[in-house]
C-alpha cells in the first residue's frame, strides 16, 4: 500500500487544509474534524485504496484504514497537511466545538441516558414478564413470589432520577457523589411522592416558605429534565468553587455550598419551572403519536433513522421514561421498533440480493444485528451507504409506525383492561422488546409489516452496479508471501468467554468491516500472542496491538470498546513495534477494573483484518476459552 498516496488522497477529498480543523488517529481510524462534513464526498473516500468504511459521529468524519497501517497514513497526512498531531481529546473538543448549539443540546441526553441503559432495559423486560405472568396464571399475582419481583423490576424506574443524576454528573465532569446526594434529595421519602400528588385535595399539599418561594413538598419521581440541569448546576457551582475556594478550606467549603446552592434552586426555579415544561413536551409526543389516526407516528417513523444518522435518537429515552412514569406504558417503542425493524428488511434485501461478497460479508452480519436494536452496522455500512435501501427502509418504517399507532392499536395492562399499545421498557427495540409490549402477535405483526415493506420495495428499487462491485471484488495483495506457507491457526490471547463478531458491542467491530473474528469477555488482564508473527503496531493509547504473521495473516487485538479515550491508564504493553513473538507470549497486561470504572465494555475484539483474503476462513469456538484454545482457522 502506498501510504502517502492514500494520505494526499483523502487530503484532497476532504477538502485540503482549509477546510481541516484538527486531526488524530486511533488503532484503526484516522479521526478528521472539519469545517463543513456535509462539502466532503465520502463515497469518493470510500473507494481510495486502503480506505475500508466512513462515517461521522460526534462531529467527527472518522475513515476506516485498520490496525497497522492507520499510524503511516497519519504521519503522511500531517506531512502533507502541516498539521500538528492531536489527542484524541483534542479531537473531541474541537468536534464539540464545531457542533452546533441545538445539536448540542439535543445530544446531551443521549450522553446521559446511554450508560444507565442497561439497567433500564434489564429492569422494563423484568417489568414485562413480571406483569404478563398473572395473564396466564390468575393466582401468580397474589403471590409473594410476584410482590418481590415486582419489587425488582421497577427499582430502577422508582429510583431512575438517582441514576440520572450519577450518569449526569459523569457528563458534566461533577462529583459523582454530589450528583447523586441532588438525585436522592429529589426523591426524598419526606416528600409526597410524584407520583401519588394527585390524590392530595389542592389545600392539602405541604409548601415551604423559602424566602420569597412558595415551594411544594412534593418529589421528581420519573422526572429527568430537571435532574439533568440540577446536576448541570451543580457541576457549574463545583468547578468555580474549586477555583476560587483556598486549597486549605476548600475540602468542606466547596462541597457544602455546592449542595445549598444546587438544591435551593432545584426546589425553587429548576424543578417547578421544567417539571411543567418536561410535561409539555411529554403532553406534545403523546398528541403527535395520537393524532390523524397514526400520521404522526408514521412521520416519526419514516424520520427516526435519520436522527440515528445525526447520533439525535437517544434523546427519545426522555420521552419514553416520561411516558412510563405518567401511563405506564411507553407507546413510543413501538415506532421506534418499526422504524429498526424496517432498516434489519432493507438490509436482509441487500444481503440476499448483492452478488459482492464483501458486501454481502457485511450486510448479513448487520441486518440481524439490526433486528435486535443495534441499526448502526446496517445503516452506516450498508443501507445509507447505497441510499435507497435506507430510503425504502423509512418507507417501512412509516407504514409499521401507522400500523402499531392508530386507533386500533390496543394491548392490556396486568388488570386485564385494555390500554394503548406499547411497552413497559425504554431502550430496546426489535426482537429483545417482544416480552416487554403489551400485546405480543400484535406487535409480532407490526414488526413483520415493517420488514416486509422495506424489504420488498428494496428488492425491487435497488439494484447493485456491476463497476463498482468487480472493483470491490478485487483481491488485495497480501501483506506477507502466503505462498510457501499455508495460513494456519489463530490461538485466543485471552481467557474467557468468546462469542460471534456480530455481538461486540461495537458497530464498526460488529459490522465486520475491519475484518472478522470474534469478541472476547475476558477472566484475568493479560493479553497473549495468538500466532507467531511481529509486531505490526501498537496503540499510542496502548489498548490495542497489531500482529502480521509469516503466512500473510494480519491480526487485531483491540482490548475493550471505546478505550482509546482511557488514553492508556490501566495498560501496560510488553512490546513495541518490529517485535518477533511466538504464540502464547504476553503482550499486554491490562486492568479490567479500570475499563470498567471509566464506563466502557472490557471486550477483547480478536480480528482478522484480512479476512477477505482466505476463503477458508472459520470460527471454530465460541463459549469458554483458555489461553491458547483454538478461536478460528484459515486453513
Amino acid at each position: 500500500m502506498d501510504y502517502r498516496k492514500c494520505a494526499q488522497e483523502i487530503y484532497d477529498t476532504v477538502g485540503k487544509r482549509e477546510n481541516l480543523v484538527s486531526v488524530a488517529h486511533c488503532a484503526t481510524r484516522l479521526r478528521l474534524v472539519t469545517n463543513d462534513n456535509s462539502g466532503v464526498d465520502t463515497k469518493k473516500l470510500e473507494d481510495i485504496e486502503g480506505v475500508k468504511g466512513v462515517f461521522s459521529s460526534n462531529g467527527q468524519l472518522q475513515i476506516i484504514i485498520g490496525t497497522g497501517t492507520v499510524n503511516k497514513v497519519y504521519d503522511e497526512f500531517l506531512d502533507i497537511s502541516g498539521m500538528t498531531a492531536a489527542t484524541k481529546d483534542d479531537v473531541k473538543a474541537a468536534a464539540a466545538a464545531q457542533m452546533p448549539l441545538w445539536k448540542k443540546i439535543l445530544k446531551t441526553p443521549g450522553d446521559v441516558f446511554v450508560p444507565i441503559l442497561p439497567a433500564i432495559v434489564a429492569s422494563g423486560l423484568m417489568m414485562g414478564i413480571v406483569e404478563a405472568i398473572p395473564k396466564f396464571i390468575p393466582a401468580f399475582g397474589e403471590t409473594d413470589w410476584f410482590s418481590f419481583l415486582d419489587l425488582v423490576a421497577n427499582t430502577a424506574f422508582a429510583m431512575l432520577p438517582v441514576l440520572v443524576a450519577v450518569s449526569a454528573a459523569r457528563v458534566f465532569g461533577g462529583n459523582v457523589f454530589l450528583g447523586t446526594v441532588i438525585g436522592l434529595m429529589m426523591i426524598h421519602p419526606a416528600l409526597i411522592n410524584a407520583w401519588t400528588v394527585g390524590s392530595y385535595a389542592p389545600g392539602e399539599i405541604p409548601v415551604w416558605n423559602l424566602f420569597f418561594f412558595k415551594v411544594q413538598q412534593v418529589g421528581y419521581q420519573g422526572h429527568v429534565i430537571p435532574v439533568i440541569l440540577a446536576v448541570l448546576l451543580m457541576s457549574t457551582v463545583e468547578r468555580w468553587l474549586h477555583k476560587h475556594v483556598p486549597e486549605m478550606i476548600d475540602l468542606f467549603v466547596t462541597p457544602l455550598c455546592t449542595v445549598l446552592v444546587t438544591s435551593f434552586v432545584t426546589f425553587t426555579i429548576i424543578g417547578p419551572i421544567f417539571s411543567v415544561f418536561e410535561n409539555a413536551v411529554l403532553a406534545g409526543a403523546q398528541a403527535l403519536v395520537s393524532v390523524g389516526f397514526g400520521i404522526g407516528a408514521a412521520v416519526m417513523g419514516a424520520i427516526y433513522p435519520i436522527t440515528v444518522v445525526m447520533g439525535l435518537h437517544h434523546m427519545y429515552n426522555v420521552i419514553e421514561a416520561g411516558m412510563l412514569s405518567s401511563t405506564g406504558v411507553n407507546f413510543w417503542m413501538p415506532i421506534a421498533s418499526a422504524a429498526n425493524f424496517a432498516q434489519f428488511g432493507a438490509c436482509l434485501a441487500v444481503a440476499l440480493k448483492v452478488h459482492n461478497e464483501k458486501t454481502k460479508s457485511v450486510a448479513l452480519p448487520s441486518s440481524l444485528s439490526a433486528s435486535l436494536g443495534i441499526t448502526e452496522p446496517a445503516i452506516f455500512g450498508i443501507n445509507f451507504r447505497f441510499m435507497k435501501p435506507f430510503i425504502c427502509g423509512m418507507v417501512g418504517g412509516a407504514v409499521g409506525a401507522l400500523f402499531a399507532s392508530g386507533p386500533w392499536a390496543h394491548g392490556t395492562n396486568v388488570a386485564g383492561e385494555s390500554v394503548k399499545f406499547g411497552a413497559t421498557v425504554y431502550g430496546v427495540t426489535g426482537i429483545p422488546g417482544i416480552p416487554a409490549v403489551n400485546n405480543i402477535p400484535f406487535y409480532l405483526i407490526e414488526l413483520l409489516i415493517a420488514a416486509g415493506v422495506a424489504f420488498a420495495l428494496t428488492w425491487v428499487v435497488w439494484k447493485e452496479e456491476e463497476p463498482e462491485a468487480a472493483k470491490a471484488e478485487a483481491p488485495a495483495a497480501p501483506a506477507a508471501p502466503a505462498i510457501e506457507t499455508e495460513p494456519g491457526v489463530i490461538y485466543s490471547p485471552v481467557e474467557g468467554t468468546a462469542i460471534p463478531r456480530e455481538e461486540i458491542p461495537d458497530p464498526t467491530f460488529a459490522s465486520g468491516v475491519l475484518g472478522d473474528g470474534v469478541g472476547i469477555n475476558p477472566a484475568n488482564g493479560v493479553v497473549v500472542a495468538p500466532c507467531d508473527g511481529e509486531i505490526s503496531s501498537v496503540a499510542e493509547s496502548k489498548h490495542a496491538i497489531g500482529i502480521s504473521s509469516p503466512d500473510g495473516m494480519e491480526m487485531l487485538i483491540h482490548v475493550g470498546v471505546d478505550t482509546v479515550a482511557m488514553n492508556g491508564t490501566g495498560f501496560n504493553p510488553q512490546v513495541k513495534e518490529g517485535d518477533q513473538v511466538k504464540a502464547g507470549q504476553v503482550l499486554l497486561r491490562f486492568s479490567i477494573d479500570e475499563i470498567k470504572k471509566a464506563g466502557h465494555p472490557d471486550t477483547v475484539v480478536t480480528l482478522l483484518t484480512n479476512s477477505d483474503e482466505f476463503d477458508n476462513f472459520k470460527v471454530v469456538k465460541t463459549g469458554p476459552v483458555k489461553q491458547l484454545d483454538k478461536i478460528f482457522t484459515t486453513k
